[in-house]
Protein backbone atom coordinates (compact mmCIF):
# COMPACT_ATOMS: atom_id res chain seq x y z
CA UNK A 1 0.00 0.00 0.00
CA UNK A 2 1.46 3.43 -1.02
CA UNK A 3 2.72 4.88 2.13
CA UNK A 4 2.68 8.64 0.44
CA UNK A 5 -0.71 8.81 1.43
CA UNK A 6 0.08 10.58 5.24
CA UNK A 7 -1.57 10.40 8.45
CA UNK A 8 -1.06 13.73 9.56
CA UNK A 9 1.34 16.36 9.77
CA UNK A 10 2.50 18.08 12.78
CA UNK A 11 0.62 21.01 12.09
CA UNK A 12 -2.55 19.39 13.26
CA UNK A 13 -4.39 19.76 16.34
CA UNK A 14 -4.39 16.86 19.07
CA UNK A 15 -6.95 14.09 17.87
CA UNK A 16 -9.77 14.67 20.74
CA UNK A 17 -9.77 18.34 19.53
CA UNK A 18 -9.99 17.54 16.30
CA UNK A 19 -13.15 15.44 17.22
CA UNK A 20 -14.53 18.68 19.15
CA UNK A 21 -14.12 21.00 16.03
CA UNK A 22 -15.56 18.41 13.12
CA UNK A 23 -17.94 19.38 10.71
CA UNK A 24 -21.61 19.65 11.26
CA UNK A 25 -21.86 16.71 8.20
CA UNK A 26 -20.05 14.19 9.89
CA UNK A 27 -22.79 14.94 12.95
CA UNK A 28 -25.18 14.50 10.43
CA UNK A 29 -24.34 11.81 8.77
CA UNK A 30 -23.54 10.22 11.88
CA UNK A 31 -27.22 10.93 13.37
CA UNK A 32 -28.59 9.59 10.44
CA UNK A 33 -26.48 5.94 10.76
CA UNK A 34 -27.42 5.68 14.41
CA UNK A 35 -31.24 5.99 13.68
CA UNK A 36 -30.89 3.84 10.84
CA UNK A 37 -29.00 0.73 12.16
CA UNK A 38 -31.72 1.24 15.63
CA UNK A 39 -34.19 0.21 13.06
CA UNK A 40 -32.20 -1.86 10.95
CA UNK A 41 -34.01 -5.45 11.75
CA UNK A 42 -34.37 -7.09 8.66
CA UNK A 43 -30.83 -8.57 8.77
CA UNK A 44 -31.08 -10.08 11.80
CA UNK A 45 -34.20 -10.90 12.09
CA UNK A 46 -35.45 -12.13 8.39
CA UNK A 47 -34.22 -15.66 9.58
CA UNK A 48 -36.88 -15.69 12.34
CA UNK A 49 -39.83 -14.28 10.29
CA UNK A 50 -39.15 -16.71 7.46
CA UNK A 51 -38.96 -19.83 10.05
CA UNK A 52 -42.35 -18.26 11.59
CA UNK A 53 -43.73 -18.78 8.16
CA UNK A 54 -42.52 -22.35 8.46
CA UNK A 55 -40.48 -21.65 5.25
CA UNK A 56 -37.53 -24.01 5.70
CA UNK A 57 -33.56 -23.76 6.10
CA UNK A 58 -33.06 -23.98 2.32
CA UNK A 59 -35.56 -21.12 1.53
CA UNK A 60 -34.15 -18.93 4.15
CA UNK A 61 -30.91 -18.98 2.58
CA UNK A 62 -31.98 -18.56 -0.74
CA UNK A 63 -33.54 -15.25 0.78
CA UNK A 64 -30.46 -14.31 2.53
CA UNK A 65 -28.36 -15.11 -0.54
CA UNK A 66 -30.44 -12.38 -2.27
CA UNK A 67 -29.83 -10.02 0.12
CA UNK A 68 -26.08 -10.52 -0.23
CA UNK A 69 -26.18 -10.25 -3.78
CA UNK A 70 -28.22 -7.21 -3.47
CA UNK A 71 -25.59 -5.63 -1.04
CA UNK A 72 -22.48 -6.14 -3.59
CA UNK A 73 -24.45 -4.27 -6.46
CA UNK A 74 -26.05 -2.01 -4.01
CA UNK A 75 -22.25 -0.36 -3.17
CA UNK A 76 -21.43 -0.59 -6.91
CA UNK A 77 -24.68 1.60 -7.38
CA UNK A 78 -24.31 3.57 -4.30
CA UNK A 79 -21.00 5.56 -5.69
CA UNK A 80 -22.66 5.63 -8.92
CA UNK A 81 -24.99 7.94 -7.67
CA UNK A 82 -22.91 9.45 -5.58
CA UNK A 83 -21.12 10.96 -8.13
CA UNK A 84 -23.74 11.45 -10.93
CA UNK A 85 -26.66 12.08 -8.77
CA UNK A 86 -25.40 14.08 -5.34
CA UNK A 87 -24.40 12.86 -2.15
CA UNK A 88 -26.96 13.87 -0.43
CA UNK A 89 -29.93 13.27 -2.98
CA UNK A 90 -28.12 9.79 -3.19
CA UNK A 91 -28.98 8.96 0.52
CA UNK A 92 -32.55 10.16 0.12
CA UNK A 93 -33.25 8.05 -2.39
CA UNK A 94 -31.83 5.16 -0.62
CA UNK A 95 -33.83 5.53 2.17
CA UNK A 96 -36.92 6.09 0.68
CA UNK A 97 -36.90 2.90 -1.81
CA UNK A 98 -35.68 0.91 1.37
CA UNK A 99 -38.64 1.99 3.31
CA UNK A 100 -40.82 0.93 0.84
CA UNK A 101 -39.21 -2.71 -0.16
CA UNK A 102 -39.26 -3.38 3.58
CA UNK A 103 -42.88 -2.10 4.43
CA UNK A 104 -43.59 -4.73 1.66
CA UNK A 105 -42.59 -8.14 2.95
CA UNK A 106 -45.36 -8.69 5.09
CA UNK A 107 -47.52 -8.37 2.62
CA UNK A 108 -46.71 -11.65 0.94
CA UNK A 109 -46.13 -15.00 1.80
CA UNK A 110 -44.67 -17.22 -1.04
CA UNK A 111 -40.89 -17.33 -1.71
CA UNK A 112 -40.38 -15.68 -5.13
CA UNK A 113 -41.99 -12.28 -3.89
CA UNK A 114 -40.09 -12.51 -0.84
CA UNK A 115 -36.68 -13.39 -2.33
CA UNK A 116 -37.38 -10.28 -4.91
CA UNK A 117 -38.17 -7.90 -2.17
CA UNK A 118 -35.40 -8.62 -0.21
CA UNK A 119 -33.19 -8.57 -2.58
CA UNK A 120 -34.31 -5.14 -3.55
CA UNK A 121 -34.26 -4.34 0.22
CA UNK A 122 -30.29 -5.63 0.58
CA UNK A 123 -29.59 -3.14 -3.00
CA UNK A 124 -31.05 -0.22 -1.82
CA UNK A 125 -30.11 -0.17 1.33
CA UNK A 126 -26.55 -0.20 0.71
CA UNK A 127 -26.60 2.74 -1.55
CA UNK A 128 -26.43 5.27 0.71
CA UNK A 129 -22.82 4.11 2.33
CA UNK A 130 -20.62 5.00 -0.35
CA UNK A 131 -22.44 8.57 -0.22
CA UNK A 132 -22.14 8.72 3.09
CA UNK A 133 -18.44 8.13 3.30
CA UNK A 134 -17.57 10.42 0.04
CA UNK A 135 -19.62 13.05 2.08
CA UNK A 136 -17.10 12.68 5.27
CA UNK A 137 -14.23 12.72 3.01
CA UNK A 138 -15.90 16.10 0.99
CA UNK A 139 -16.24 17.91 4.59
CA UNK A 140 -12.48 17.28 6.26
CA UNK A 141 -9.48 18.93 5.05
CA UNK A 142 -6.41 16.71 6.57
CA UNK A 143 -6.34 13.01 7.31
CA UNK A 144 -6.50 13.48 11.14
CA UNK A 145 -9.70 15.19 10.80
CA UNK A 146 -10.38 12.38 7.99
CA UNK A 147 -9.76 9.32 10.40
CA UNK A 148 -11.78 11.13 13.37
CA UNK A 149 -14.65 11.68 11.17
CA UNK A 150 -14.85 8.02 10.44
CA UNK A 151 -14.02 6.71 13.49
CA UNK A 152 -17.12 8.92 15.24
CA UNK A 153 -19.54 7.06 12.33
CA UNK A 154 -18.12 3.67 13.25
CA UNK A 155 -19.22 4.74 16.72
CA UNK A 156 -22.46 5.49 15.22
CA UNK A 157 -23.16 2.37 13.60
CA UNK A 158 -22.22 0.07 16.50
CA UNK A 159 -24.18 1.86 19.03
CA UNK A 160 -27.12 2.28 16.56
CA UNK A 161 -26.37 -1.72 15.86
CA UNK A 162 -26.23 -3.20 19.52
CA UNK A 163 -29.62 -0.79 21.02
CA UNK A 164 -31.24 -2.14 17.70
CA UNK A 165 -30.54 -6.02 18.27
CA UNK A 166 -32.56 -5.35 21.94
CA UNK A 167 -35.65 -3.18 20.35
CA UNK A 168 -35.78 -5.42 17.36
CA UNK A 169 -35.87 -8.42 19.69
CA UNK A 170 -38.89 -6.64 21.48
CA UNK A 171 -40.70 -5.45 18.93
CA UNK A 172 -40.54 -9.05 17.25
CA UNK A 173 -41.63 -10.66 20.16
CA UNK A 174 -44.75 -8.67 19.69
CA UNK A 175 -45.33 -8.28 15.85
CA UNK A 176 -43.41 -9.08 13.01
CA UNK A 177 -45.32 -6.43 10.81
CA UNK A 178 -44.58 -3.85 13.80
CA UNK A 179 -41.11 -4.96 13.11
CA UNK A 180 -40.71 -4.65 9.38
CA UNK A 181 -42.63 -0.58 10.03
CA UNK A 182 -40.63 -0.33 12.61
CA UNK A 183 -37.48 -0.29 10.01
CA UNK A 184 -39.02 1.67 7.28
CA UNK A 185 -39.63 4.31 9.51
CA UNK A 186 -36.19 4.57 10.21
CA UNK A 187 -35.25 4.53 6.86
CA UNK A 188 -37.89 7.75 6.00
CA UNK A 189 -36.32 9.04 9.36
CA UNK A 190 -32.69 9.00 8.33
CA UNK A 191 -33.49 10.18 4.82
CA UNK A 192 -35.69 13.16 6.25
CA UNK A 193 -32.38 13.98 8.17
CA UNK A 194 -30.48 13.99 5.33
CA UNK A 195 -32.79 16.28 3.40
CA UNK A 196 -33.62 18.94 5.76
CA UNK A 197 -30.26 18.69 7.38
CA UNK A 198 -27.50 18.52 4.61
CA UNK A 199 -28.76 21.14 2.44
CA UNK A 200 -25.53 22.55 0.73
CA UNK A 201 -22.91 19.91 1.99
CA UNK A 202 -19.88 19.86 1.20
CA UNK A 203 -19.12 18.63 -2.81
CA UNK A 204 -15.44 17.21 -3.35
CA UNK A 205 -13.19 20.36 -4.14
CA UNK A 206 -10.02 19.35 -5.97
CA UNK A 207 -7.89 20.86 -3.51
CA UNK A 208 -8.44 18.37 -1.03
CA UNK A 209 -6.22 15.94 -3.19
CA UNK A 210 -3.34 17.99 -3.79
CA UNK A 211 -0.63 15.99 -5.82
CA UNK A 212 3.09 16.94 -6.90
CA UNK A 213 4.24 17.51 -9.94
CA UNK A 214 2.49 19.06 -13.51
CA UNK A 215 -1.39 19.54 -13.32
CA UNK A 216 -3.00 17.17 -15.52
CA UNK A 217 -6.78 16.90 -16.92
CA UNK A 218 -9.03 15.04 -14.85
CA UNK A 219 -9.68 11.44 -16.42
CA UNK A 220 -13.12 11.29 -17.12
CA UNK A 221 -14.86 9.33 -13.84
CA UNK A 222 -16.02 5.50 -13.57
CA UNK A 223 -15.59 2.36 -12.42
CA UNK A 224 -12.48 1.12 -15.10
CA UNK A 225 -10.50 4.53 -14.85
CA UNK A 226 -10.67 3.86 -10.91
CA UNK A 227 -9.73 0.29 -11.46
CA UNK A 228 -6.53 1.66 -13.15
CA UNK A 229 -5.12 2.77 -9.99
CA UNK A 230 -2.52 0.51 -8.38
CA UNK A 231 -2.74 1.46 -5.14
CA UNK A 232 -6.75 1.00 -5.09
CA UNK A 233 -6.29 -2.61 -6.64
CA UNK A 234 -3.77 -3.59 -4.37
CA UNK A 235 -5.81 -2.27 -0.92
CA UNK A 236 -9.31 -3.69 -2.53
CA UNK A 237 -7.63 -7.51 -2.69
CA UNK A 238 -5.72 -6.83 1.08
CA UNK A 239 -9.30 -5.77 1.59
CA UNK A 240 -11.43 -8.87 0.32
CA UNK A 241 -8.65 -10.63 2.31
CA UNK A 242 -8.97 -9.16 5.18
CA UNK A 243 -12.41 -9.05 5.64
CA UNK A 244 -12.99 -12.99 4.51
CA UNK A 245 -10.65 -13.67 7.66
CA UNK A 246 -12.46 -11.53 9.67
CA UNK A 247 -15.80 -12.99 8.82
CA UNK A 248 -14.74 -16.25 10.20
CA UNK A 249 -15.69 -14.88 13.63
CA UNK A 250 -19.17 -15.50 12.33
CA UNK A 251 -18.56 -19.07 11.08
CA UNK A 252 -15.49 -20.82 13.41
CA UNK A 253 -16.05 -19.40 16.44
CA UNK A 254 -19.59 -20.65 17.04
CA UNK A 255 -18.61 -24.16 15.50
CA UNK A 256 -16.19 -24.39 17.82
CA UNK A 257 -17.85 -23.33 20.36
CA UNK A 258 -20.36 -25.48 19.50
CA UNK A 259 -18.03 -28.26 19.30
CA UNK A 260 -16.78 -27.68 22.61
CA UNK A 261 -20.40 -28.20 24.53
CA UNK A 262 -20.61 -24.74 25.21
CA UNK A 263 -24.13 -23.12 24.63
CA UNK A 264 -25.41 -20.19 22.46
CA UNK A 265 -25.34 -17.99 25.50
CA UNK A 266 -21.64 -18.57 25.88
CA UNK A 267 -21.25 -17.45 21.94
CA UNK A 268 -23.14 -14.49 22.66
CA UNK A 269 -21.23 -13.72 25.89
CA UNK A 270 -17.78 -13.14 24.03
CA UNK A 271 -19.40 -11.56 20.83
CA UNK A 272 -20.67 -9.25 23.03
CA UNK A 273 -17.10 -8.99 24.76
CA UNK A 274 -16.08 -8.07 21.24
CA UNK A 275 -18.70 -5.44 20.76
CA UNK A 276 -18.10 -3.87 24.55
CA UNK A 277 -14.48 -3.37 23.24
CA UNK A 278 -14.84 -1.94 19.61
CA UNK A 279 -17.66 0.77 21.66
CA UNK A 280 -14.77 1.69 24.78
CA UNK A 281 -11.58 1.35 22.69
CA UNK A 282 -12.00 2.29 19.14
CA UNK A 283 -11.70 6.07 19.58
CA UNK A 284 -8.80 6.40 21.92
CA UNK A 285 -6.97 3.37 19.53
CA UNK A 286 -7.62 5.59 16.37
CA UNK A 287 -6.57 9.05 18.48
CA UNK A 288 -3.11 6.85 19.36
CA UNK A 289 -2.49 5.64 15.74
CA UNK A 290 -3.75 9.05 14.28
CA UNK A 291 -0.13 10.02 13.74
CA UNK A 292 1.08 6.97 12.05
CA UNK A 293 1.54 5.74 8.24
CA UNK A 294 -1.42 3.76 7.61
CA UNK A 295 0.64 0.61 5.86
CA UNK A 296 2.22 -0.35 9.35
CA UNK A 297 -0.74 -0.08 11.18
CA UNK A 298 -2.68 -2.02 8.88
CA UNK A 299 -0.37 -4.33 8.58
CA UNK A 300 -0.49 -5.07 12.63
CA UNK A 301 -4.26 -4.99 12.41
CA UNK A 302 -4.32 -8.24 9.75
CA UNK A 303 -1.64 -9.92 11.71
CA UNK A 304 -3.20 -9.85 15.04
CA UNK A 305 -6.53 -10.33 13.81
CA UNK A 306 -5.54 -13.61 11.94
CA UNK A 307 -3.58 -15.04 14.56
CA UNK A 308 -6.63 -14.19 17.14
CA UNK A 309 -8.98 -16.32 15.34
CA UNK A 310 -6.14 -18.84 14.62
CA UNK A 311 -5.91 -19.43 18.03
CA UNK A 312 -9.48 -20.03 18.35
CA UNK A 313 -8.98 -23.42 17.59
CA UNK A 314 -6.10 -24.30 20.46
CA UNK A 315 -8.43 -22.55 22.97
CA UNK A 316 -10.89 -25.37 25.42
CA UNK A 317 -12.12 -22.85 27.98
CA UNK A 318 -14.30 -19.75 27.87
CA UNK A 319 -11.26 -17.73 29.67
CA UNK A 320 -9.05 -18.83 26.45
CA UNK A 321 -11.61 -17.84 23.78
CA UNK A 322 -12.45 -14.34 25.45
CA UNK A 323 -8.58 -13.63 25.29
CA UNK A 324 -8.75 -14.19 21.54
CA UNK A 325 -11.44 -12.13 20.86
CA UNK A 326 -9.61 -9.08 22.73
CA UNK A 327 -6.33 -10.20 19.89
CA UNK A 328 -8.78 -10.27 16.84
CA UNK A 329 -10.92 -7.40 18.13
CA UNK A 330 -8.00 -5.36 18.61
CA UNK A 331 -6.86 -6.46 15.44
CA UNK A 332 -10.18 -5.22 14.08
CA UNK A 333 -9.91 -1.91 15.21
CA UNK A 334 -6.55 -0.96 14.32
CA UNK A 335 -7.38 -2.11 10.70
CA UNK A 336 -10.89 -0.51 10.03
CA UNK A 337 -10.05 3.18 11.84
CA UNK A 338 -7.43 3.20 8.82
CA UNK A 339 -8.88 1.46 5.96
CA UNK A 340 -12.31 3.99 5.52
CA UNK A 341 -9.94 6.95 5.72
CA UNK A 342 -7.35 5.68 3.27
CA UNK A 343 -9.93 5.02 0.26
CA UNK A 344 -11.05 8.17 0.92
CA UNK A 345 -7.53 9.81 0.75
CA UNK A 346 -6.63 8.00 -2.69
CA UNK A 347 -9.38 9.10 -4.59
CA UNK A 348 -9.81 11.99 -7.08
CA UNK A 349 -11.86 14.51 -6.18
CA UNK A 350 -14.73 13.20 -9.22
CA UNK A 351 -14.47 9.72 -8.02
CA UNK A 352 -15.28 9.91 -4.35
CA UNK A 353 -18.35 7.82 -4.45
CA UNK A 354 -16.69 5.29 -7.09
CA UNK A 355 -13.62 4.40 -5.03
CA UNK A 356 -16.30 4.20 -1.84
CA UNK A 357 -18.54 2.01 -4.12
CA UNK A 358 -15.63 -0.28 -4.97
CA UNK A 359 -14.67 -0.25 -1.11
CA UNK A 360 -17.81 -1.43 -0.06
CA UNK A 361 -18.43 -4.16 -2.66
CA UNK A 362 -15.61 -5.96 -1.40
CA UNK A 363 -16.52 -5.77 1.86
CA UNK A 364 -19.63 -7.23 1.58
CA UNK A 365 -18.44 -9.49 -1.34
CA UNK A 366 -16.19 -10.98 1.07
CA UNK A 367 -18.72 -10.80 4.18
CA UNK A 368 -21.19 -13.35 1.43
CA UNK A 369 -18.68 -15.61 0.36
CA UNK A 370 -16.82 -15.89 3.59
CA UNK A 371 -19.34 -17.87 5.39
CA UNK A 372 -19.61 -20.34 2.82
CA UNK A 373 -16.12 -21.28 1.77
CA UNK A 374 -14.99 -21.05 5.97
CA UNK A 375 -17.97 -23.51 6.43
CA UNK A 376 -16.66 -26.01 3.43
CA UNK A 377 -13.05 -25.65 4.94
CA UNK A 378 -14.26 -26.42 8.58
CA UNK A 379 -15.88 -29.07 7.13
CA UNK A 380 -12.32 -30.59 5.74
CA UNK A 381 -10.88 -30.17 9.12
CA UNK A 382 -11.18 -27.39 11.60
CA UNK A 383 -7.52 -26.61 11.54
CA UNK A 384 -8.06 -26.23 8.07
CA UNK A 385 -10.17 -23.21 8.27
CA UNK A 386 -7.54 -21.08 11.69
CA UNK A 387 -4.52 -22.35 9.14
CA UNK A 388 -6.70 -20.09 6.41
CA UNK A 389 -7.25 -17.59 9.05
CA UNK A 390 -3.32 -17.32 9.79
CA UNK A 391 -1.98 -16.93 6.04
CA UNK A 392 -5.09 -15.24 5.27
CA UNK A 393 -3.92 -12.28 8.17
CA UNK A 394 -0.35 -12.70 6.74
CA UNK A 395 -1.24 -12.42 3.15
CA UNK A 396 -3.33 -8.87 4.02
CA UNK A 397 -0.20 -7.37 6.18
CA UNK A 398 2.04 -7.98 3.16
CA UNK A 399 -0.55 -6.14 0.78
CA UNK A 400 -1.18 -3.59 3.37
CA UNK A 401 2.67 -2.71 3.15
CA UNK A 402 4.03 -0.72 -0.06
CA UNK A 403 6.04 -2.41 -2.58
CA UNK A 404 9.42 -2.68 -2.14
CA UNK A 405 10.35 0.08 -4.59
CA UNK A 406 8.31 2.71 -2.95
CA UNK A 407 9.71 1.70 0.43
CA UNK A 408 13.05 2.51 -0.85
CA UNK A 409 12.05 6.10 -2.15
CA UNK A 410 12.13 9.17 0.63
CA UNK A 411 8.96 9.79 2.13
CA UNK A 412 8.16 13.36 0.89
CA UNK A 413 7.80 16.26 3.59
CA UNK A 414 4.68 17.63 4.68
CA UNK A 415 3.01 20.03 2.25
CA UNK A 416 2.98 23.66 3.90
CA UNK A 417 0.08 25.36 5.48
CA UNK A 418 -0.29 22.14 8.00
CA UNK A 419 -2.20 20.22 4.89
CA UNK A 420 -1.74 17.11 4.12
CA UNK A 421 0.63 15.37 1.51
CA UNK A 422 -1.75 12.83 0.22
CA UNK A 423 0.35 11.91 -3.08
CA UNK A 424 4.23 12.00 -4.02
CA UNK A 425 5.61 12.28 -7.04
CA UNK A 426 6.10 8.36 -7.35
CA UNK A 427 2.43 7.91 -7.83
CA UNK A 428 1.00 11.25 -9.01
CA UNK A 429 0.26 8.85 -12.28
CA UNK A 430 -1.17 5.69 -10.43
CA UNK A 431 -2.64 4.12 -13.63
Amino acid sequence: MDESVRQTDGGDPRYWETIRRLPPVVWIISLGILVNRVGNFLPVFIVLYLVSKDFSALAAGLVLGAAGVGNVFGNAIGGYLADRLGRRWTIVLSMVTTAVFTAGIPLFDTLPPLIALVGLAGTTGQVYRPAAAALLVDATTTSQERLAAFAVQRLALNIGAAIGGVVGGVVATISYVGMFLGNAAACLLFGAIAAGLLRGAIMPRPDLHQHDGPATAEPEPGYRQALRDRRLRRFLVMTLIANFVYIQCNVGIPLHVHGMGLSPADFGLLMGLNGLLVAVFELPITGAVATRRPGPVLAVGNVLTGIGLALTGASTTMVLLAATVVLWTLGEMLYTSLSDAYVGAIAPPTMGGRYQGLYGATIMLACGAGPLIGGAVYAVHPWALWAVCAAGGAWAAWLSLPPRSSRRATPPAPAPGGTDQLVDDRSSNPH
